[in-house]
């Protein structure tokens, strides 16, 4: 490591802020009004009918700068690629959904070709996502259980329990779009912010967990009815449990080598992704595998194995959504579109960020938005994107969304032409890639002790993210980590790590004196630090903090003052002696007559007084006032960001408190727009002046130091800059 010994001399006159305003002229800008934004929103032009034209349909950018000799090969192999996997996803997902496999066919198709046209970003695989097909499969559950719909819903009339859950998850779906598209329209993009990285990864274990337990029916070949709300994950292991002597051997065996297999060809494409120029498609290889198999031994007669069945064969006709499905279901579809647009855009930034390009996130909600709808209109259920697959397509050599568009393809192929191939692939099969897939989420568990080490509250949502989701339902449990998250920030600005900070001996630098050995510290000064902004909620623990660190109460100290000027008073009246103060005297007894005690916490008044007191010096008998040694404080408002009117009133009584009792209070590093609001909201006056505010710490400990000579003079020379 070089260390840097490059040294900075400054010559400059030590400023105020009232001086630097004096030398130094600013520009006043007149800030826009509100008419003035609506002025500009609606202006229209050549340039800004392109740039709209250009944000609205992304495709129109990329594809003036495609290049077809270079990219064009790439995108094709990729497509290819990604769309076995999507493929093999869209058929397994769906049984997260509690739908037909052959469903999970129609998102791998419709959503792409929607985002193909509206996505900013070029390398992810639109489609099914696991965790949102389980949030989605809890409502149709709910809606639709075993025994048939359920509640005030209209139109199911005639129709088989696939059919009517298939319209649940279309409305579902087109609702999820509508708040997508609402958000996006109405430039919401910024609402992902709210979701760390850490409640993510909580909801995503918990997800995953969840995503565990609904494919063990599949695996072990039970028939356990589909249970939402909250313990659902325990009242599902219970009646796994109760039957598990029921247990399908021939389903167990198949996905336990599926898995097995599945696993260990996976870790041998991470291992050597460098030199696999494709991954292998191994979900695809098992899954011809698993078909040939169970169509040559005939494993749903022979031995019972549920298998997919019918698929079906081509598009049907587009379908509205269903009205009482909206209102039985807007609760969930909300956090539904939140969850969707959120993993999307996470995968998406890292990819933009990888490959040099930018993406927006209100156009993103726009895409998934219109999508949503689109494919709902076709019986497609909630879309988003899946890491695992987005991964195949950028790593296989995909640099724009046409090899989603290829993928696309060969889902519709299989669709229209290849569908019956699929019949006899058994459904333990699709929940063994399922629970394969995955292995990367559940892994996140290895962030907890981490967390743990390196921050604490972080951690705190981690737990109560994933414990509520586990034990809540996904739904209620991404509300209760949005609450501990919130509650974590509220706990990081509510009570922050305030200090008190002394010189570096030889420098202008400030750090806490707790931290450093060679620092220099003046007599009777002190620097206290606040890191954070101070509004209604923090005022007083900001006032009980700064107390701490002076080491006095200014409000008591100046209670006993005027006090003990009251009893000074009443002595001056009886004995006219000149210096009393220093004739000795018997005991007196203080009086106890305190008349108004408001006027305790006003200045001292010395007026009546021959000379004014030495409240340090030794006062007649029985007179105790507290000893203040600080005569400087140095409030650094660095860190601060905004003060709120509360703040502003109890951050003006602790420095009225404090000047009262002779303490010279000087504010530095202040927010521009913090002294503005202070003058706008009259917090001078004849007491709290602007003279007290600095641009600089060092500013203000000069000043201070030239104030009082006296005592820094026995300070060494080389202490300070």
């Amino acid at each position: 490591m070089v260390t840097l010994r490059n040294r900075y001399v400054v010559a400059r006159r030590l400023y105020s802020e009232d001086r630097f305003a004096e030398e130094h002229e600013k520009i006043h800008r007149q800030p826009k009004t509100l008419l003035d934004h609506i002025k500009q929103y609606l202006t229209c032009d050549l340039k800004r009918a392109m740039n709209v034209a250009l944000s609205l349909l992304p495709i129109i950018g990329w594809m003036r700068i495609y290049r077809i000799k270079e990219w064009l090969l790439g995108d094709v192999l990729s497509g290819i690629s990604t769309g076995l996997v999507a493929i093999m996803q869209g058929l397994a997902f769906s049984l997260l959904a509690s739908l037909p496999p052959s469903y999970g066919l129609y998102t791998a198709f419709f959503p792409v070709i929607i985002y193909f046209f509206l996505g900013t970003s070029r390398h992810i695989s639109v489609g099914s996502f696991p965790v949102l097909s389980l949030m989605l499969g809890t409502v149709v559950t709910r809606l639709v259980p075993e025994g048939g719909a359920v509640g005030n819903i209209t139109g199911f009339e005639n129709l088989t329990l696939d059919q009517q859950r298939v319209i649940v998850a279309s409305s579902v779906t087109f609702l999820m779009g509508i708040f997508q598209l609402a958000m996006g329209v109405l430039q919401f993009g910024f609402i992902v912010v709210y979701l760390s990285d850490t409640l993510v990864s909580g909801f995503t274990t918990a997800a995953a967990i969840q995503i565990l337990v609904s494919q063990l029916k599949f695996v072990l070949g039970l028939e356990v009815p589909g249970i939402s709300g909250p313990l659902a994950i325990i009242y599902t292991l219970e009646k796994i449990f109760v039957q598990i002597d029921r247990t399908n051997i021939c389903d167990l065996v198949t996905s336990i080598v599926i898995m097995v297999v599945v696993f260990i060809v996976k870790e041998i494409n991470d291992r050597y992704k460098a030199k696999l120029h494709v991954p292998i498609p191994i979900e695809v290889i098992m899954t011809v595998i698993a078909c040939g198999v169970s169509y040559g031994f005939n494993f749903n007669e022979r031995f019972k194995v549920d298998v997919i069945g019918v698929m079906v064969s081509g598009y049907e006709s587009p379908i509205a959504p269903n009205m009482d499905v909206f209102k039985e279901s807007a609760v969930e579809a909300f956090p539904i579109a939140i969850v969707g647009f959120a993993v999307a855009f996470s995968v998406a930034k890292v990819y933009a960020i990888k490959n040099n390009y930018t993406i927006d996130g209100n156009q993103e909600l726009i895409a998934f938005g219109v999508s949503n709808i689109f494919g709902a209109s076709f019986r497609s259920f909630a879309a988003s994107t899946a890491l695992s697959r987005t991964a195949i397509q950028e790593s296989s050599g995909g640099k724009t969304q046409i090899a989603g568009l290829i993928s696309a393809m060969m889902a519709m192929v299989v669709t229209v032409a290849l569908g019956f191939l699929l019949e006899p692939l058994p459904k333990s099969v699709l929940g063994a890639l399922v629970i394969v897939n995955l292995k990367g989420m559940l892994m996140q568990v290895t962030d907890v002790p981490y967390l743990w080490r390196r921050d604490k509250p972080d951690c705190v949502v981690w737990l109560g993210t994933c414990l509520g989701s586990i034990l809540l339902g996904l739904d209620l449990g991404l509300a209760v980590g949005l609450g501990v998250e919130l509650l974590t920030v509220v706990f990081r600005t509510q009570f922050p790590r305030c200090s008190v900070l002394a010189n570096i001996a030889g420098t202008d630098l400030y750090r806490d004196r707790k931290d450093y050995l060679c620092i220099y510290e003046p007599k009777g000064v002190k620097i206290f630090r606040i890191p954070s902004p101070i509004f209604f909620a923090n005022i007083e623990f900001f006032r009980d903090k700064l107390v701490e660190a002076v080491g006095f109460n200014p409000l008591r100290v100046l209670r006993k003052r005027n006090k003990a000027l009251r009893t000074i008073k009443k002595l001056l009246v009886k004995n006219t002696e000149k210096g009393f103060l220093n004739t000795s005297c018997g005991p007196i007894e203080e009086s106890q007559d305190e008349g108004n005690v408001e006027d305790l916490d006003l200045a001292p008044d010395f007026k009546d007084l021959p000379a004014r007191i030495d409240w340090n010096a030794e006062l007649p008998a029985n007179i105790c006032v507290p000893r203040v040694d600080v005569h400087s404080l140095i409030l650094d408002f660095a860190a601060v960001s905004f003060l709120d009117i509360s703040a502003l009133k109890g951050l003006k009584a602790s420095l009225k408190e404090f000047i009262r009792v002779d303490v010279d209070v000087y504010i530095v590093s202040c927010d521009v727009y913090i002294l503005e609001k202070l003058h706008s909201c009259m917090f001078f006056d004849e007491e709290i002046q602007t003279s007290m505010f600095f641009p600089t710490l060092h500013d203000a400990m000069l000043h201070v130091l030239e104030k009082h000579k006296s005592d820094s003079e026995v300070v060494r020379k080389d202490s300070f800059v």
